[in-house]
């Protein structure tokens, strides 16, 4: 994989170091605004070639795979263009700003015969993957509790009228498609699609920053609770008849996770995850493989899960009355 970065914000600085590790992955080439932070990752990270634009970046023939970094907004552009210029694609998450931009992404994709597959980490991490193996071994499910709460750097600025993208609605900010996606996603991934969503916010200067999504699946409701404006514990539960899943961290992250059986007064901890690996190698590694082999089959799989949760996010985002100006077309 020829790779080209849309992007120099802070995950971009966080994914380069893992792509090092990966085999078949090389970093060609870097795109954004800003010449001096692109000429300081270059120097630090051995990438060979920057460029001021994303029809830079497309241009060059020798990438063939884009990541798409970009704040929120800019994701359904850039990815439009990368088809365009018959690029594969990793996009970071949120993939777009609403359901009907993903929809017409992935349509658009396929038409081209490009590739496209969502960076969300906790759909491949070995922790997440097999604590969803024994959700069925807890009998009646009944209630699930996902926090991802985290005061934002950048909330103190928010209160004083500077305004940066994650807490922006023309850049498609918010609470609940920057933290809380990762619980509705987990939430969509493990029990697939619920009967009823509702979003409960705190709006601020016309954006959420926080708020609870209840999911309703008729027999057990599920709370996904995501805050930038005050932070908590992030303690996960998946409480069913028989036992009790307890993940002890962000789902993004899923360090370890804990089952506690009704009954027994153990409880039993179980690590998956390759010691000293960041959370985002094993989504690269899978990806790297998905393209590199066009398995179609595993990429129809991961873009329907994606459809799912902008399906969920949308719908709760309409539910508190947020609207974005991508939205306009719906």
């Amino acid at each position: 994989m020829k790779l080209g970065i849309l992007g120099s914000g802070k995950i971009v600085k966080e994914v380069l170091p893992v792509l090092k590790e990966i085999e078949n992955i090389e970093v060609v080439g870097i795109a954004a605004r800003n010449e001096e932070k692109l000429q300081n990752l270059c120097e630090e990270f051995a990438i060979e070639k920057y460029y001021l634009s994303i029809e830079a970046l497309l241009a060059d023939e020798q990438i063939d795979t884009v990541y798409v970094a970009l704040p929120n907004n800019l994701h359904f552009d850039a990815m439009d263009k990368a088809i365009d210029s018959g690029k594969d694609i990793i996009c970071e998450k949120p993939f777009t700003t609403n359901s009907y931009e993903t929809e017409k992404i992935i349509e658009k994709a396929k038409e081209h015969e490009v590739m496209i597959v969502e960076a969300i980490s906790h759909r491949f991490i070995p922790n997440a993957i097999e604590a969803k193996k024994i959700v069925d071994d807890l009998g009646d499910i009944k209630i699930v509790s996902l926090n991802y709460s985290q005061y934002s750097s950048r909330y103190d600025k928010f209160k004083e009228g500077i305004i940066e993208p994650v807490f922006s609605l023309e850049s498609a900010g918010g609470a609940l498609i920057d933290l809380n996606l990762y619980n509705v996603a987990f939430a969509v991934d493990t029990f697939g699609l619920p009967k009823d969503v509702k979003y409960f916010a705190n709006i601020e200067k016309n954006i959420d920053t926080s708020g609870i999504v209840i999911l309703d699946y008729i027999d057990f409701k599920i709370s996904c609770i995501g805050s930038k404006d005050s932070a908590s514990p992030m303690i996960n539960t998946i409480q069913g008849t028989k036992g009790t899943i307890e993940i002890p961290d962000a789902l993004n992250s899923f360090e370890e996770f804990n089952l506690e059986v009704v009954g027994d007064d153990g409880q039993y901890s179980f690590q998956f995850n390759q010691e000293g690996k960041s959370r985002l190698y094993y989504e690269f590694v899978c990806i790297e493989e998905i393209l590199r082999t066009r398995d179609t089959k595993k990429e129809k799989e991961l873009l329907e899960k994606t459809r799912n949760y902008m399906e969920v996010i949308t719908k709760a985002r309409f539910d508190a009355n947020i609207y974005y100006p991508s939205d306009k077309i719906l």
